[in-house]
């Protein structure tokens, strides 16, 4: 797999994204994505998941990566290319290529009006992967690595597949352009816990049989605990933890992760939740924190964490953003 000088296929480097907010004749400036930090290796295709609570900025980083919104500030590069430099023609003929989307809701990627079928005509014959004699074979070739054939989908509706089906068909669209990456953004959560591991392990077989790397959104620790090679745990717009995913979720540092791993249910009524959380209103205040964002919920919280922001720190196979770490690793830059 073609990368960068510096072995990455995708480098993040300390991009933010920051929305205007009017209230009234006020403006609010909200940092949706604060100064987020992380890179793909090319050498090993991987699977990347991006985890935290709604509203944390996962899909808005997302998006930056695809392209759909610039950041503010900071650097994106895919295998060593600036992507908010690129002409609209090195875009469309090798951005979007390369780079692929499948979104959460498999029926709103299609119109129920359209032929299943004709978006993947469209898209292998728009980006010129293939002439019209072979179309129908590489299109076969897409639908055949999702468990699906060309037969079983041509002059069909949307309507007349299952949504597992129908998922399936959006990332096989999403190979026909034989792309490095994917991005995926809560593949699984609208779909049934029945077929969610299908999908999973679709994501899992690509990787290992295609080499596309992907970067999967979720706020399920449990299908990325099983699908992911590493993960960045997100927290109001910061990356709060990342590095290999038995080390984040096997054993986290930060406490907010470990808050978020203890937030998972378990099947036991006698652990049921009992307390009341107004998220909004929880949201809006940390977001416009001083200091450490998590420093109103830490039960580790020191007197600096409400005043001062944390650096992030290299410890144990990871990097941390926590004041906690800062004298036990190294400090990055």
């Amino acid at each position: 797999m073609e990368g960068s000088a510096d072995g990455s296929l995708l480098d993040i480097c300390d991009v933010s994204k920051v929305f205007s907010i009017r209230q009234g004749l006020s403006v609010t400036h909200l940092a949706a994505v604060d100064k987020a930090r992380l890179r793909l290796q090319s050498a090993r295709p991987e699977v990347c998941a991006i985890a935290g609570e709604s509203g944390s900025g996962k899909t808005t980083l997302a998006s930056m990566i695809l392209g759909l919104q610039q950041p503010t500030s900071g650097i994106i590069r895919f295998k060593g290319r600036d992507t908010t430099k690129l002409t609209g023609r090195e875009r469309r003929q090798w951005f979007m290529r390369e780079v692929q989307a499948v979104f959460q809701d498999p029926f709103a990627t299609f119109s129920p009006l359209k032929r299943i079928d004709s978006y993947l005509y469209e898209t292998a014959l728009n980006y010129k992967v293939v002439d019209r004699a072979h179309v129908d074979r590489h299109i076969d070739e897409a639908l055949s690595a999702v468990g699906l054939s060309l037969r079983e989908v041509k002059g069909r509706y949307p309507n007349e597949l299952s949504g597992g089906q129908v998922q399936r068909v959006s990332i096989a669209r999403a190979l026909i352009t034989n792309p490095s990456l994917l991005v995926a953004d809560e593949p699984v959560s609208m779909l049934d816990a029945s077929l969610r591991m299908s999908i999973v392990n679709l994501f899992l077989e690509l990787r290992n049989r295609k080499g596309v790397s992907v970067v999967y959104i979720t706020h399920d620790l449990s299908t990325a605990y099983y699908v992911a090679d590493s993960i960045a745990i997100m927290l109001r717009g910061w990356i709060v933890e990342v590095g290999p995913v038995e080390h984040v979720l096997g054993n986290p540092l930060h406490p907010y992760t470990q808050t978020l791993k203890q937030s998972v249910p378990e099947a036991d009524p006698a652990k049921r939740w009992r307390e009341e959380i107004s998220l909004a209103t929880m949201e809006w205040e940390e977001f416009r924190r001083r200091g450490c964002k998590f420093a109103g919920r830490c039960p580790s919280a020191l007197g600096r964490c409400r005043r001062e922001e944390p650096g992030s720190y290299t410890v144990a196979g990871r990097k941390v953003r926590c004041f906690l770490y800062e004298g036990d690793g190294r400090s990055e830059a």
